[in-house]
């Protein structure tokens, strides 16, 4: 089976993000200011070949341990479907 995964990786809550906070400090000069605290992050899709999504699962979270993510400065949550190609 194939499997569509659906990464989103943010910087850490207690970490500085700079071009959150450029974004941030930009929305008041365009006339926005109610929008604040913005944090910028990384989506990352991809496609797994698996034999359930157990194991897609696994091997996606494998991946963002591995190689996606640099959990020490950064956290990650995903999803994961059955992709039928058409």
């Amino acid at each position: 089976m194939k499997f569509k995964a659906e990464i989103d990786v943010m910087p850490h809550d207690a970490l500085l993000d700079p071009q959150g906070k450029a974004v941030s400090n930009t929305m008041k000069n365009i006339g926005l200011p109610e929008i604040n605290g913005v944090r910028i992050g990384k989506h990352i899709r991809l496609f797994v070949d698996a034999k359930s999504e157990a194991e897609a699962t696994k091997k996606v979270d494998d991946a963002c341990k591995k190689m996606l993510v640099n959990q020490i400065m950064e956290s990650y949550s995903f999803s994961i479907e059955v992709f039928n190609e058409k």
